[in-house]
């Protein structure tokens, strides 16, 4: 009984294990694709920046209010800024950006493949002896690796703005005090960590997207239900691989 219910996940983890290490074997190929791979920045970053500047702004004051709600009468202003700074280079920053593109560049990847399969394109770019990996999965899986720690920076930059603006303007914190603060107890490591992070949830969200696009089946209804197992499989990874990598680093 118990061998049937994880059956289907053994068998995920290990064909995905090997389309993982076919997308490593052909990593070497991705200069001759710049073109595919700059088209895959520009969709999933430049059209990815107002969802990330939405919400890291708003992360960035919602942090800083509680922080300042919970530490008003016990500790120095300044520390408004470093727990909006470590919370958001470390944590959120990464994770909230990740889980984002998961939902809006990870389904739209899995979609778009999924229907190039069961509508047998992919088959097609095949018999043109074109390696669809190589075509298709190298070019989503380098602009991944390079979108997201950018997209990272990005919504750190924004939220520690955010939460200065906040601070100042509405909680009456000194601004020099805020500064202090992120600039005392924000490290290189605290943004080595959190950037690290992104470019390893970069490339799940698109190897995972691909994988499910890939082994589409059952027409416009397995599209749907595969776009889905891609968000979230690629959710619960992000989620999954942050603790071990807090808990392994940190």
């Amino acid at each position: 009984m118990i061998k049937k219910l994880l059956e289907p996940y053994f068998n995920w983890i290990g064909t995905f294990s090997i389309f993982f290490s076919s997308t490593l074997i052909r990593l070497s190929s991705a200069p001759h694709y710049l073109k595919e791979i700059l088209e895959q920045i520009y969709f999933m970053g430049n059209r990815s920046l107002p969802l990330i500047t939405v919400t890291s702004a708003f992360t960035g004051m919602v942090t800083a209010i509680q922080t300042f709600y919970q530490l008003e009468d016990y500790t120095p202003q300044k520390f408004v800024g470093s727990v909006v700074g470590k919370t958001l280079l470390i944590e959120l920053g990464p994770v909230l950006t990740s889980l984002l593109i998961s939902g809006r560049v990870g389904a739209a990847i899995a979609a778009e493949l999924g229907t190039m399969k069961v509508t047998e394109q992919i088959d097609a770019i095949e018999t043109l002896a074109i390696d669809p990996i190589k075509y298709l999965v190298v070019p989503r899986f380098v602009a991944g690796l390079i979108v997201l720690p950018a997209l990272g920076l990005y919504a750190d930059w924004i939220g520690v703005f955010s939460g200065w603006y906040v601070s100042v303007y509405s909680l009456g914190i000194d601004s020099t005090e805020y500064i202090k603060g992120v600039q005392d107890f924000c490290t290189s490591f605290d943004l080595f960590f959190g950037l690290l992070k992104a470019f390893i949830f970069g490339g799940v969200i698109t190897l995972v997207s691909c994988f499910e696009g890939f082994n589409t089946r059952g027409g416009a209804e397995g599209v749907g239900i595969h776009t889905t197992r891609g968000v979230v499989i690629s959710s619960l990874f992000i989620l999954l691989l942050d603790f071990f990598i807090a808990h392994t680093i940190l």
